[in-house]
This record gives structure tokens, sequence and C-alpha cells, in this order.
């Protein structure tokens, strides 16, 4: 191990990275960590369930109570914003009762309003239920990612923390597959019903965690010295001194990243059923294609995170991901082409993700990482929560690929600009005090 001492900040300490293949931090994996590991995979597995079951139902709604394009992304806005604000404050909450208590809290909560959204009745409670189903489906991801990074050596960081974010494209591979049985199956009037209903599994999940998940050494620590001395985190210090900085531009980062990934996730369903002329079933196959490409990009990029670092990974990605949006909505391409490019542009457009929980983990320090991290990415969720609804409306101007592709673009901008502004964090040490 070496210690370095950056701008700004105390001496940081970093330990080499010898072996950086994929699966060599499981092989090294302690019982804690692996039970961390699994948990928080199952739990990224069902979060991304149970957010793309609205963007796969979404051209049903439209249908069922015609509502406007622009006014349906809405609901995925709304949830977006919502997530925003619960991940901030259960960061927050996590700094003060702990990551696991927390993480269970927020599992509970949006299992909840996930069941709730499949006995709505019109499209204003559906509204209402999506944005309280938000508040716990951001403080999932804010409590599991800080559980993760500080549960897993810094050596293996980057690679575990990523392969946990593959579990996103299988929930949205489990989405789409109860999407393809239960609209063969049952009529659209009430499949979407029964879409929803299945998005309560993560309360499961729980039993889980209370019986094999412990709270990481160092968080336990870090509140124990704070309760000591009376000093405990404030939800406004992540905006004060030599934080700020971090936190702004770990801000911007996360609202580009976020930003491009739910302009083309949101959307891209009706872009096949409506500009391509698809079937839901039919269209199946090309969000398959974009669900594999995805779930590598996940695993490349997870492997990339301790190979190159954090920052090449993103810069990286964020150019390609333009590059195959603009081909794939812009080009006149027959729809065999357009399957094949399903995967590049699931790899590009999900891949960085796998950086984001290391690397977030890393800007702070232990007494604020739950409101920092939580804080960031969740504003990141807030802002990219625009660009749903922003491409519904625009949409009716320019056309609907056009749309995906003008903010897409602009979102993967701002991640570029923003990542290279950030320091690199690989291989830093998690201390009670750093």
């Amino acid at each position: 191990m070496s210690s370095v001492t950056e701008p700004g900040g105390p001496g940081i300490e970093r330990v080499a990275i010898e072996d950086a293949s994929l699966g060599a931090f499981y092989r090294s994996m302690n019982p804690t960590e692996r039970h961390t590991f699994w948990a928080c995979a199952a739990g990224w597995a069902l979060d991304g369930m149970d957010f793309m079951i609205y963007p796969l139902v979404i051209g049903t709604i439209i249908g069922l109570w015609q509502v406007e394009p622009g006014t349906a992304g809405l609901a995925a806005t709304v949830t977006l914003l919502a997530s925003a604000v619960g991940g901030w404050l259960a960061g927050f909450v996590a700094d003060r009762i702990g990551r696991v208590l927390t993480l269970q809290i927020t599992i509970l909560w949006f299992s909840f309003f996930s069941l709730l959204c499949a006995f709505v009745q019109n499209f204003e409670q559906l509204l209402v239920a999506r944005a309280l189903l938000g508040l716990g489906f951001g403080g999932e991801w804010a409590a599991g990612a800080v559980l993760m990074g500080e549960t897993i050596r810094a050596q293996y960081r980057g690679r575990a923390v990523g392969s946990v974010q593959s579990g996103w494209a299988i929930g949205w591979g489990m989405a789409v597959l109860a999407q393809a049985v239960l609209f063969t199956w049952l009529p659209p009037e009430s499949a979407w019903r029964w879409m929803f209903a299945i998005g309560a599994l993560p309360a499961l999940l729980v039993f889980y965690l209370r019986r094999y998940v412990r709270e990481p050494e160092v968080a336990a620590e870090s509140r124990a010295r704070a309760a000591a001395s009376g000093d405990r985190p404030r939800i406004w210090e992540i905006f004060s001194g030599p934080i700020l900085k971090t936190t702004v531009l770990a801000s911007l980062a996360s609202a580009g990243c976020q930003g491009g990934y739910y302009a083309i996730t949101t959307w891209l369903p009706r872009f096949l059923t409506t500009e391509r002329g698809l079937s839901v079933v039919s269209s199946t196959g090309y969000l398959a294609a974009l669900i594999v490409g995805s779930f590598a990009g996940y695993l490349v990029g997870a492997w990339l995170a301790d190979r190159l670092g954090r920052r090449p990974l993103f810069l990286i990605f964020s150019l390609g991901a333009i590059a195959v949006i603009l081909a794939y909505t812009q080009l006149p391409l027959s729809n065999a082409v357009l399957w094949v490019l399903g995967f590049p542009l699931g790899f590009f457009a999900s891949g960085y993700f796998s950086g984001m929980g290391a690397f977030l983990t890393e800007l702070y320090p232990t007494r604020l990482r739950g409101s920092g991290q939580g804080f960031c990415y969740n504003f990141g969720r807030g802002i990219g929560a625009l660009f749903p609804a922003l491409v519904g409306y625009l949409s009716a101007q320019v056309g609907l690929a056009a749309a995906i592709a003008l903010f897409a673009a602009i979102a993967y901008g701002v991640f570029f600009v923003a990542a290279f502004a950030l320091p690199e964090t690989r291989g830093r040490v998690l201390h009670a005090d750093t």
C-alpha cells in the first residue's frame, strides 16, 4: 500500500490492484463480503425490474386512459424526481442509523407502492403511487451502494460494485419476460396491473438482509465517534468547504449519465412500436438484444473500473453512447440492423454505471458518505427525471427518434465534461476518519 496527498484533502491511502481479472474479487471474498454482494445484487435486480415495468406498459397506459405522450412521460419523471429526494434523505439517514437498516426500510417502502400501482383506477392515482414508490426506489440505491462500497476491500471494489450493478440488466430482463408472458396470456387491460403486482417481490429480500448482512465496520466506527464527540453529520454539510466542488461536479456527472440513460430506456419500447411498427410482443427480441448488451456492458465496465480507472471508463463509454444512439435513431437502417445495434447501444448506455457506485463512495469521507453519495447520484436522477418528459413533449414537434437522440447526446456530453474534471479514485482505502 502507498499513501499520497491530494489537493484540498488529508493523506489518501491507496492499495495497488495486482490482479485486475474480473473474477478475482469473488474468489477472494470473505463470508461477510459475499453475503453483502448477493443481497445488493438481488436488490439491484429487483430495483431494475420495478423501475422498468412502467416504460414497458407506457404504451398500454396511453391507449387505455387516452393519455398524451408527454403526460405519460411525466409519470417516469415524477418517479425519478421523488427518488432524488428519497435517495438524499436515505443517504443522510444511513449516516445516522446505519446502512443495513436503511436498506431494509427503503425496500419495504417501494415494494408496497409498486403493489399499490396495480390497484389504481386512473392516471392521477398512478402518478401519486409512482411518486411515493420513487422515494424508496432512490433510497434503496443510496443505502445499498454505500453498503457495498464500504464492505468490499479497495482492490476489488470497482469490480464488485460494478458486478452488482449488472443486476439491473437482469431485473430489466425479468420485466421484459414478464411483459411477454402476461401480455400473451392476458388482455392488456389486466396484464399491466399484474406487471406492477410482480414489483412487490423485493419485500422478500428483507428476510435475507436481516439474517445475513452486517453493518460495515468503518461505518459503525464512524457513527460511534460522531456520537461520542457530539459532532453528528449535518444534512447541508456536503455543500460547505472543499467538499462543495466535489458535490457539484459529482452531481453533474450523475445528472449526465442518468439523463442519457432514462431518455433512451423510457422511450425505446415506444419507439419500436410506433416508429418501427413492431407489436409489444415482437419488440421483445429487440429489447432482449439491448438488455444482453447492457449486461455485458456492466461486466466489462466493472472490469475496466479497476483495470483502467473510474474516469477513463466514464469518458470512453459516454462517447460510445453518443455515437451508437445517433446511429440507432438517425440513420435509415433496416429493423434487422437495428436489432444488431441493440447490443452496442445497451453496452455503452449502461456499462459506465459499473463505476459510479465505487466512484461516489471513494469521493466522500465516511461521516458524510451516505449523504454525499445519496445526494449526488439522486440529484442526477432528479435532473435525469426531466428527460423522459422533455423527450415526450418534444416528440410532438420533431418526432420521437430525434427527441431521444437530442436529449441523450446533451446528457452524455455533460457526463463527459464533469467526469473529466473529477479526480481518479481507483484503489482508495476507506477509513472511519477519511
